[in-house]
């Protein structure tokens, strides 16, 4: 067996029969996994596993204990849904119940956060291998030396054959994910959806970096030739991992990310990337982790005879998703962060053909853009449906965020001042016209224009201000079609373009009247305006 470490589950009150492997490696997770029936190997040497009727996080299903800690600090609402102490209560009980009846059970003790003066220390019991080797994977791992000293902080539980009973444990189904930042306690049952772990993690260090002034982000994050930093904000979707993962950059990370005084730090040890349709002309770095021994791959097509996969088939999920260390992107970086940065990227995946394919922030914008946190998404795959619809995720990324949007916006503006930081907004959703009708935006065209913004040639290109949105248009760029550059002029019909420009600026409004109250008149008079 692997180092367990100097504080065993007895001593966290945790009592079980099971056999525990502590801190197994890759190798024998993935033969444990294999010995279990829990998946399959590929021809590439890649781990095959479907979750089952949860292909994606359960939202829904996610609750916050409401107590005397978090009563005035958590922003209750959609995305923080209250638990009850007695709740809680019932529900750990059963969770340590079935705990103790298990045969088998996996433990990894791992960090949240690669700088060493903001991490947290995370202790994970699973009842799946291939669940240890994914947040073994996703999250920093130990020196030996460290493993000899660690004291858990906060304990993760997944147990997916759990079945919470909504009477008993006040949630909404059999599925659960409840997070106890008193007690530093998080169960995740009924589901076996590896991302409940990971964003679990997130949110803790959500919670807790900004009371230290550090500013977490839902982004990736990669540094230049030069030394320059930059981060990229932006829903799922959006191009978060790909557009980081550059080669002619070195990779920060992909999802999760800390800004302290000094850098910019990865949150995770991993990378979690969607593969569904991945390319190997337009990603070749992150389709190339599809043929490495040591990546999980959720919800990918496998042949059982041949072990072939298919990444373009997606009767299993629209989210099928690929884990796997960050050293498999050859140029990451070695300690896993970076300088503060010098751009900040904020992707936008816009159905409805608006929004142009960069645009240049003031701080005040960008911080308007930030609490927006926009994105769309096309309305599914029924017949005949083809209306986009339009997703405002605070923060970008709201479901992770326990504080008040306004903590993490402040937090940002304050840092965009302090290091002079240039500020970009990217579309890279839709372009001559909406979903249906226009197409997505060339990924040659985005990473031209990014191109450009990073390494400072695109502030010397000549501008227009957008008259819906007031941010300033680049209105020629080197090797980029001028006409793309102005998303009115893409559309066969102007006057289109128009009315469906007023509706989007109407929904900006609308979103962001929650946070009038909590932000200054700059911010306010960045607003998007009918022309």
């Amino acid at each position: 067996m692997a180092t367990s470490g100097r504080i065993g589950l007895e001593a966290q009150g945790i009592k079980t029969k099971a056999s525990v492997n502590w801190n197994l490696g890759t190798a024998p997770l993935i033969e444990m996994a294999v010995q279990r029936g829990e998946g399959l190997l590929s021809k590439d040497g890649a781990f095959v596993v479907e979750t089952g009727r949860h292909t994606g996080r359960s939202a829904n299903d996610k609750f916050t204990v409401k107590d005397a800690e978090t009563e005035s600090t958590v922003w209750w609402g959609k995305s923080n849904k209250p638990m009850d102490p007695a709740h809680f209560a019932a529900l750990k009980e059963d969770f340590l119940k079935a705990v103790a009846e298990k045969e088998t059970l996996f433990a990894q003790d791992l960090f949240g956060g690669s700088q060493a003066e903001n991490r947290v220390n995370v202790r994970v019991i699973t009842e799946f291998a291939w669940h240890s080797l994914f947040i073994r994977t996703l999250l920093v791992r130990p020196t030996a030396a460290e493993l000899e000293a660690f004291t858990p902080e906060y304990t993760i539980i997944d147990l997916p054959s759990f079945k919470a009973d909504p009477a008993r444990h006040g949630c909404r189904s059999e599925t659960v994910v409840a997070v106890n930042f008193t007690e530093k306690l998080i169960l995740i049952g009924g589901t076996a959806y590896a991302g409940e772990m990971k964003k679990s993690v997130f949110g803790i260090l959500n919670y807790l970096l900004p009371t230290k002034g550090v500013m977490p982000m839902h982004c990736s994050a990669n540094i230049g030739p030069a030394g320059d930093t930059a981060v990229f904000f932006g829903l799922s979707g959006t191009g978060k991992t790909t557009l980081s993962a550059d080669a002619s950059r070195t990779l920060i990370g992909d999802d999760e990310h800390g800004w302290s005084d000094t850098a910019v730090f990865n949150f995770e040890g991993g990378c979690y990337a969607k593969m569904i349709r991945l390319s190997p002309t337009a990603e070749p770095e992150i389709f190339a982790t599809t043929k490495r021994f040591g990546t999980v791959l959720e919800n990918v097509v496998i042949d059982p005879a041949t072990r072939e996969i298919d990444l373009d088939d997606n009767s299993l999920a629209e989210n099928s998703r690929g884990s796997y260390p960050i050293d498999f992107i050859p140029n990451a970086s070695k300690d896993n962060l970076g300088p503060v940065p010098r751009n900040i990227i904020m992707l936008t995946a816009d159905a409805f053909g608006i929004l142009p394919p960069i645009a240049k922030l003031t701080p005040d914008q960008a911080m308007y853009h930030f609490l927006s946190g926009y994105t769309a998404r096309v309305a599914g795959t029924e017949i005949g449906v083809t209306e986009p619809d339009a997703t405002f995720s605070t923060c970008f990324g709201a479901p992770f965020m326990p504080r008040h949007p306004s903590v993490y916006g402040n937090l940002l503006k304050e840092r965009i001042a302090k290091g002079g930081v240039d500020c970009w907004l990217v579309n890279t959703g839709w372009t001559g016209g909406q979903y249906g009708v226009g197409e997505r935006m060339p990924i040659k065209v985005t990473r031209a224009l990014l191109n450009a913004a990073l390494d400072g040639s695109l502030k010397a290109a000549d501008f227009r201000r957008d008259p819906y949105f007031g941010f300033m248009v680049p209105v020629s760029v080197p090797g980029v079609d001028a006409k793309i550059l102005d998303p009115r002029a893409t559309w066969p019909d102007p006057a289109a373009y128009d009315e469906k420009a007023k509706a989007l600026v109407k929904m900006f409004v609308e979103n962001f009247a929650q946070f009038e109250a909590h932000v200054e008149k700059g911010v306010l008079d960045a607003a998007p305006k009918a022309a």
